[in-house]
């Protein structure tokens, strides 16, 4: 039996596996480059995105509450104006009412007049503002009576006192408050906070007449809504401050509350500002929760146990009534929502400028 014939084994040039090697390793690293291109890409057009979507928010507000470019309020208006028939039965007393808000309603009556009635008709009508402003402040007052110092509180405990098991019992409890609809917080208001907490200790014990709807129910709820919001950014301020200083004010003679206090606290200001600042735009903002249990009377009662209208409510409420759209009833929930609008960034500038006023760097 022959043996098979011995073959030659091909031997490759010196440097080819090295500029095999070099090849692949400059292709992988082109690869990595575009893979960071598309994810930066990917990640400034989300940042593009969320301004795109604010813009065009505000936009519309400005279309429809101060000058109608384009839209059903701009159509009506130019349909009036050429004689058309207007799309309700009284076009003829209604049909130069079209347009935005601030076309028709006087801007000084907007802010100063104290009746708030659109949906009356003729001399009944009126739009002023300041009734949904009271409610508005009267109910986030309450909230941040309650939520702002139990936040805080939680969160100095949390963070300087609590055991690492005690913290993480408690944190997921906290974050449920903040998992719950705020229409059973509303529910909660109206059918508990009312019947059996307010006019218990109010009307039987000290006679004060309390309203099924109030706006002192209504911001005890959105107060307790609240609180995990400033409990976890406070509770972030606080234990970013550094180990050292603690334990700098422990070795003066310092005991727990006094470091707490008087370091701790005052290193975190920024932050735990940042957080209460947030958590009344928060407030000022909520909806379902303020419908359900402050009422939608529009009043500029200071009195918290009277029903109260906000500005939320009222958009709320507008937005499921069968108004015409185009017409100033309608358009006055735009002028509403432009000024909650402008409120809410006020108070997101303000606490931006103010975390970074007072931020405090350490290394």
């Amino acid at each position: 039996m022959s043996s098979p014939a011995p073959t030659t084994a091909q031997t490759p040039p010196a440097g080819e596996p090295a500029a095999a090697g070099g090849a692949l390793r400059t292709r992988r690293r082109a690869k990595g480059a575009a893979r960071e291109r598309l994810i930066e890409w990917a990640l400034f057009g989300c940042a593009v995105l969320s301004v795109a979507v604010t813009l065009a928010i505000f936009l519309v507000l400005l279309n429809e509450g101060v000058y109608a470019v384009f839209g059903a309020s701009a159509r009506l208006r130019d349909r009036a104006a050429s004689g058309g028939d207007a799309p309700v039965a009284s076009a003829a007393e209604d049909q130069e009412r079209f347009g935005a808000f601030f076309e028709v309603v006087d801007p000084k009556e907007f802010l100063t007049e104290t009746r708030w009635t659109p949906q009356y008709k003729g001399e009944g009508q009126h739009f002023g503002i300041l009734p949904l402003v009271v409610g508005t402040l009267l109910v986030t007052g309450v909230a941040a009576a309650v939520g702002l110092p139990i936040g805080l509180m939680a969160a100095i405990y949390l963070s300087e006192y609590a055991r690492p098991r005690t913290r993480r019992l408690l944190k997921p409890i906290l974050e449920v408050l903040a998992g719950i609809p705020t229409v059973v917080y509303g529910f909660f208001a109206l059918v508990f906070v009312t019947p059996y907490v307010l006019r218990p200790v109010l009307q039987t014990f000290l006679g004060f007449e309390v309203d099924a709807y109030n706006a002192l129910s209504a911001g005890f709820v959105v107060g307790v809504m609240i609180i995990p919001m400033v409990c976890s950014l406070s509770e972030d301020a606080l234990r970013a401050v550094p180990k050292s200083l603690r334990e700098a004010g422990h070795a003066l003679g310092a005991n727990k509350v006094q470091v707490t206090t008087q370091v701790v606290v005052p290193a975190a200001v920024s932050g735990i500002t940042a957080s209460f600042l947030l958590a009344v735009a928060r407030a000022i903002g909520e909806t379902m929760a303020v419908a359900l249990a402050a009422g939608t009377s529009a009043s500029v009662s200071l009195n918290p146990l009277k029903a109260h209208q906000t500005m939320t409510g009222f958009i709320a409420s507008m937005g499921g009534t069968e108004s015409v759209v185009g017409t100033i009833e309608y358009n006055s929930l735009y002028a509403v929502a432009l000024v909650l609008f402008l409120l809410t960034l006020a108070l997101n500038l303000v606490s931006t400028a103010v975390a970074s006023r007072f931020r405090e760097v350490y290394q």
